[in-house]
């Protein structure tokens, strides 16, 4: 599959005026995350309302933000002024709610995954095409200033031609370290039985997934081990839990770079990016900080560098300009991530008569390859991907 099944149906319905309207299905725990991100968005998406299945959570978020809640999904759906819908439901919700909105007439951006499987994503982004509408997944970082200031130094060969890149997202015991305190402003917990029961590979692989898709386009082959190492995960373990809490894939990237990518709650917390290239590399230690540094380290090709490096921790290294750069607000607890960006791009894309640029074929990409790490026994240990994005265009300084 290719972008032009995204435009298989009528031109995608253009979003007029000066701000985009937007609604959110699902005031949970991430939903305060977004919330608190939209100052960054002031004058171009407009929070028109939201919704959740829950009454007593309804109340709570919108009391708290002063909001206008609707009665109903259908109440939602039926306003004209909502052009686009963020689904923050759970994600075993994703794939009915999503699809009830295309039906509606509307564009969606889901958190992720875009469904639990591949046949429902593959089905959400044909919807989609046939109606003229978007769909998009997060995670949006990889429009973030360290993704684009590391895509940016690979696409000119800073450190010369890339060949082998390490992606971690290591989160540490979570059910060890204090998750059943994680709780919002508005009193949403972290929903840990739903986090253990999805999967940290659905969950986080799309980070870097993302990045190493943006960069070198598509996976064309992958060789994944997933496993469960710690069954019991305290009062919050899910009946039955039989989801991977680790997995190792090592994937060919479309232009023959290769990349290791790992996911667990199990090894401590590291989210480090590192791109090999033939004359040093560059890294970032967060792919979770849409602002992170981006280092730039030469090749240590003398024993008085090689020793340096060893014995005082020196890289001789240098931190890039960054590109894209813009002021972030980002909500006050977890990580400087800006939630909505994503949602800004593609509003920005759609009202430009444009295709967003993790639009379609993009999101299904990343939302298929997690699904072949996380679920091997399913997809096979080595597995090529049947679907296959375009290239996507750098960012623009401002959104």
């Amino acid at each position: 599959m290719n972008d032009e099944r995204i435009l298989a149906g009528d031109a995608p319905r253009s979003v007029t005026g000066a701000a985009t309207g937007i609604a959110f299905v699902g005031c949970g725990y991430v939903a305060d995350l977004y919330l608190r991100t939209l100052d960054n968005r002031a004058g171009s998406l407009a929070l028109k309302g939201v919704w959740d299945v829950r009454p007593d959570r309804l109340q709570r978020f919108t009391d708290h933000y002063g909001l206008h809640r609707y009665t109903g999904l259908d109440d939602l759906l039926a306003d004209p002024a909502v052009d686009i819908v963020v689904n923050l439901t759970n994600p075993a919700q994703h794939f009915d709610v999503s699809q009830q909105i295309l039906a509606a007439g509307k564009h969606v951006y889901s958190e992720k995954p875009l469904a639990l499987h591949l046949d429902e994503a593959e089905k959400l982004i044909a919807l989609a095409g046939h109606a003229g509408l978007h769909i998009v997944a997060a995670p949006s970082t990889v429009l973030g200033s360290a993704a684009q200031t590391i895509m940016k130094a690979v696409r000119e060969e800073v450190r010369g031609k890339p060949r082998l890149v390490y992606a971690e997202l290591d989160d540490g015991m979570v059910h060890k370290i204090g998750c059943e305190g994680w709780i919002t402003e508005t009193g949403a917990a972290w929903p840990a039985t739903d986090e253990f029961a999805t999967g940290c590979t659905l969950e986080h692989a799309g980070y870097a997934l993302s990045w190493l898709v943006a960069m070198f386009g598509p996976v064309r082959r992958m060789v994944s081990l997933a496993a469960l190492t710690v069954p019991d995960k305290g009062r919050a373990t899910p009946a039955n839990l039989s989801t991977p809490d680790f997995t190792c894939t090592v994937l060919e990237m479309d232009n023959g770079v290769i990349a290791r990518l790992t996911n667990s709650i199990v090894a401590p917390h590291d989210h480090r990016f590192r791109v090999f290239c033939d004359d040093g590399w560059l890294g970032i230690k967060e792919v979770w900080d849409f602002a992170a540094p981006v280092r730039s380290v030469p090749l240590a090709t003398t024993r008085l560098r090689r020793q340096l490096e060893k014995r005082l921790h020196w890289d001789g290294g240098r931190t890039l300009t960054p590109v894209a750069a813009r002021k972030m607000k980002s909500a006050r607890r977890g990580f400087p991530m800006d939630f909505t960006l994503g949602v800004a791009e593609m509003a920005s894309a759609i009202r430009a008569g444009q295709v967003p640029r993790l639009a379609g074929e993009f999101s299904l990409h990343i939302t298929e390859v997690s699904l072949a790490i996380q679920h091997p026994e399913r997809f096979g240990c080595e597995y090529h991907p049947r679907s296959a994005p375009g290239p996507v265009a750098p960012m623009p300084d401002v959104p």
